[in-house]
């Protein structure tokens, strides 16, 4: 994105306050680098190991982009000696990241002096805060020049659903056109992890806006509802996604290298939408049993593959263990599948013209890039809000198909599903239909093009600029 001179505004500064998981990261540092492209300067605040995993992630931006990023190392309490609750086996949320959550709460005091630091250097400090992070920010309001606006880093959908109570009988009154068939709650998310989500949103009310890491192209419906059932009328809202980079920035290093990752140059060799990208972000383990069934699904099939095969992150957001997968399968599949094991660059392979298809855990953020790249998923939910966005990328939206359907979670996904899951999504006619449909998402996005849609896509983000940058009239405009 281009830097925008007339919002060039030295007198404003934004603090971006991420939740420390990978996730969550990656967005709010997408976004920074969008903030820095209108010449406003931002202080993007954690800790050590997750600033650095977040900085070594990111792809598609210049590391002179990068270098405007003013990074803030705070010191989080030993969250490693703090052993989570037994965990719940029904449940498959990763039980390890717990002690993070409650963390975070530490961070309050270094951030409130930061805000007060810099609030005496700019006439206006805005805060742009994970809804994770919401304790967090209390001090923003003892500060008179200063003003929050929270991100939401989940769909439209998600969020609508739970300010209603995570009821879909309420939710199909206010749109009763809607598939019947939503996922239920069971099993996504722990009862401690669901009292400190709600505690978070509860504290929310001071805020003077919302930033929705979505588009009206893919929610526009929800994000309606949203502002229709909100009790405050004059919060602005506003919905600044897809935060990624477009095509042709995804395929820019943003680290300087000039080498490119193997798996893109081996995609260069391919045929167009030929290749299916397997991967399950940064919070799941497949057991070794189920890791078996996808790689005999998989060879089966008979289709091109790119396979990310790696455990889930540790707390500090890096592992160094290795999963396996059954005797000879890399060699029987050399030259039609590859397996990666080390971190991929997502945006790149989703932007490859070779890339035809997503099997994906569904997190907003693969969910979002997929999308704007034009690439339909077939979706493998594991926790948390992904059952719902499963059902909205194949209900909804209808760009992707269900690999792993949510009532039957405690199952095995055999090799026979997953290899008819892939033919579906790469050689059928119902696969085609969801390629058109996704494409032409992708370019109301602004993926392959500037349409339409895609300029007043990218206004949402100019509004959301011009209305922090107004006239400052004495300490707050």
């Amino acid at each position: 994105m281009e830097s925008n001179d007339v919002h060039n505004n030295p007198e404003v500064v934004v603090v971006m306050v991420p939740f420390p998981a990978q996730g969550h990261l990656n967005q709010l540092l997408h976004f920074s680098h969008i903030i820095t492209s209108y010449g406003i300067p931002v202080h993007y605040v954690g800790s050590g190991p997750h600033n650095h995993q977040a900085k070594l992630r990111l792809h598609g931006w210049s590391s002179q982009q990068s270098n405007q990023i003013h990074f803030h190392d705070f010191q989080l309490l030993d969250y490693k000696t703090i052993l989570p609750p037994k965990p719940d086996p029904s449940i498959h949320w990763p039980v390890h990241f717990q002690p993070l959550f409650h963390a975070t709460v530490h961070l309050r005091q270094p951030i409130a002096k930061l805000l007060h630091q810099l609030s005496v250097s700019f006439k206006r400090v805005v805060v742009v805060h994970d809804s994770l992070m919401t304790t967090v920010v209390e001090d923003v309001k003892s500060i008179p020049n200063a003003e929050s606006y929270v991100f939401i880093p989940t769909s439209a959908f998600t969020t609508l659903l739970g300010y209603l109570g995570n009821s879909p009988a309420k939710l199909f009154q206010l749109d009763p056109d809607l598939p019947r068939n939503i996922p239920s709650e069971e099993g996504c998310v722990p009862t401690e992890i669901a009292e400190f989500i709600t505690n978070q949103y509860q504290s929310l009310g001071t805020e003077s806006g919302r930033l929705y890491n979505t588009s009206r192209v893919i929610e526009g419906r929800f994000l309606e509802l949203l502002e229709k059932i909100s009790k405050n009328s004059e919060l602005k809202n506003y919905a600044i996604g897809p935060l990624n980079p477009g095509v042709g920035q995804a395929q820019t290093r943003s680290n300087g290298e000039t080498e490119r990752h193997r798996c893109l140059r081996w995609l260069d060799e391919q045929e167009k939408a030929s290749v299916l990208y397997v991967a399950f972000g940064s919070t799941t383990s497949l057991s070794r049993e189920q890791t078996n069934e996808l790689a005999r699904g998989l060879e089966s099939s008979g289709h091109k593959f790119i396979w990310v095969l790696r455990k889930a992150d540790e707390i500090d957001g890096f592992t160094q263990d290795e999963e396996e997968v059954p005797d000879g399968f890399e060699e029987r599949v050399m030259g039609t599948g590859m397996v990666v094991r080390e971190w991929a660059p997502q945006l790149e392979i989703l932007a490859h013209p070779a890339t035809g298809g997503f099997m994906s855990h569904c997190g907003w953020n693969s969910c979002m890039e997929s999308i704007s790249m034009g690439v339909p998923l077939a979706a493998w939910p594991m926790h948390s809000e992904q059952p719902k966005n499963s059902y909205l990328v194949s209900q909804v939206l209808r760009i992707g198909i269900v690999v792993r359907e949510w009532e039957k979670r405690d199952e095995l996904v055999t090799s026979s599903t997953i290899e008819n899951a892939v033919k579906m999504l790469m050689a059928s006619k119902e696969g085609k239909e969801m390629k058109d449909r996704v494409a032409e998402l992708s370019y109301a996005l602004g993926g392959s093009s500037m349409s339409d849609a895609a300029a007043l896509n990218r206004l949402e983000i100019d509004t959301f600029i011009s209305h922090i940058t107004r006239t400052v009239i004495g300490k707050l405009g």
